[in-house]
């Protein structure tokens, strides 16, 4: 469901906006009082519960305060609280998110009593830093989208920028100083009850498990001095706001215009696309981050030529092709993982051990995933990987009907179970396969 800003809070962001996009050395002292305003809790509250987390260390979710003291009592309490300056952040329950490769990806996640401050704190400050971030950040922003991001790298592969750096950051999450960070919003935003919160939620205490499997503090702390866990509301606002000083320095220093190279950022994830070496752009992209205290992954960074091999990025392999014509144009299609990816999870839905579970059911969970994924990957040429899915889903649906319905014999099934009857008769979401081109290349 979409929620709707109400006015009042919409014409208050705009006018914070619009003074700092005018007043670029403004500093704002009076937020706070923004923040624990009944009508900016009640909207963090829905924006907060439609994201549909887990509950936090305390265990309270969002059934139980509904259920519990009722929405309005709560929101009342934490405002009081704010007011009061006796608000205390609790602690981060941290949980191991496996990734593609194998490996863990620590995850925080805050109280919801947390996350709706966060939430509320994020609604006051937003205005103010998206007047600031350049033109080439795309992640985490309103009217933004890792679509837009992928036009950009587009748009520079038609300039001749093939040479490609794809970077990547070393633990960019747990290595944010705290000190550089908070110097960075305190040249906006010199309220010092704001600026207290967010020591707040810096320092809070990671609650994990030890090597022993039982629950202890992890990290965090008034000792850490570096990091802001992944999971929380303003999180990736603060995580944005660091890197807004690498496109800064970009900007500013006339880096891209000098080296002939395009910045495409989106959050954390960054490519630098050059029309010819790419040794100066790298050496000065190593100097920014150095001064930011951040390194670069050399494992993972490296050196592409998109005229002869494709990149990765937010999910889409890149590459340059040559036309009929012998023109070269941008060739973007769903990466090859993410194509596995969303086969497995087919896979999962449709395996032998969920045949008890009523055919709706099945159908239903299939669509979903169908319809996420293609609301995402089926962009620009979009064709062949959209085929390979499609094929996919019908052969596992119908490998899901053989073993309902016995049938052992593949040609009978097949006859039984056509397209046709899986998209009429069983309602299985169809994929477009048709590419999602915007617009059309030579």
């Amino acid at each position: 469901m979409l929620l709707i800003t109400p006015n009042e809070i919409r014409t208050l962001q705009r006018k914070l906006y619009i003074k700092a996009k005018q007043e670029p050395n403004y500093r704002f002292y009076a937020l706070y009082d923004k923040i624990y305003c009944a009508d900016i809790l009640k909207l963090a509250w829905r924006l907060v519960k439609a994201n549909k987390g887990s509950p936090g260390v305390d265990g309270i979710d969002f059934a139980a305060i509904e259920s519990g003291e009722g929405v309005d009592c709560y929101l009342s309490v934490i405002s009081q609280e704010l007011q009061d300056k006796s608000y205390r952040t609790g602690a981060i329950k941290r949980v191991m998110i496996p990734k593609a490769d194998g490996s863990l990806r620590p995850l925080g996640i805050p109280t919801i009593r947390d996350r709706v401050v966060q939430m509320a704190t994020k609604l006051v400050m937003e205005p103010i830093f998206e007047a600031d971030f350049c033109e080439h950040s795309y992640g985490f922003r309103p009217r933004k989208s890792a679509h837009q991001a992928i036009d950009a790298i587009a748009e520079a592969l038609w300039q001749g920028k093939t040479q490609v750096i794809d970077a990547d950051l070393s633990k960019y999450f747990d290595s944010i100083p705290h000190a550089k960070l908070m110097a960075t919003v305190a040249e906006r935003i010199v309220d010092g009850a704001v600026l207290a919160l967010i020591q707040q939620w810096l320092k809070a205490p990671v609650i994990g498990k030890s090597e022993n499997g039982k629950a202890a503090t992890v990290s965090g702390g008034k000792g850490q001095r570096k990091g802001t866990p992944q999971g929380g509301v303003i999180s990736p606002l603060l995580s944005n706001l660091y890197l807004h000083l690498l496109d800064r320095i970009w900007h500013r220093h006339n880096i891209g215009k000098k080296l002939q190279a395009s910045l495409v950022r989106y959050a954390d994830d960054f490519v630098v696309l050059c029309r010819g070496e790419t040794q100066s752009p790298l050496a000065h992209m190593k100097w920014i981050l150095d001064r930011l205290e951040l390194t670069l992954n050399e494992s993972k960074t490296k050196i592409v030529d998109a005229k002869a091999a494709s990149f990765l990025f937010l999910g889409f392999d890149l590459r340059t092709n040559l036309s009929a014509k012998g023109t070269r144009y941008p060739y973007i299609e769903a990466s090859a993982k993410s194509v596995e990816k969303i086969k497995t999870r087919l896979n999962e839905i449709t395996g032998r051990t969920q045949t008890w579970r009523p055919i709706e059911e099945v159908v239903r969970d299939l669509n979903q995933a169908l319809r996420g994924w293609s609301s995402y990957f089926h962009y620009r040429n979009s064709s062949k990987q959209f085929y390979k899915v499609k094929r996919h889903s019908e052969e596992r649906l119908r490998i899901h009907l053989r073993k309902r319905h016995k049938v052992s014999d593949w040609k009978t099934s097949m006859l039984r179970y056509p397209r046709r009857v899986l998209n009429e008769r069983y309602g299985l979401y169809s994929l477009p396969t048709a590419a999602g081109w915007k617009s059309a290349h030579a």
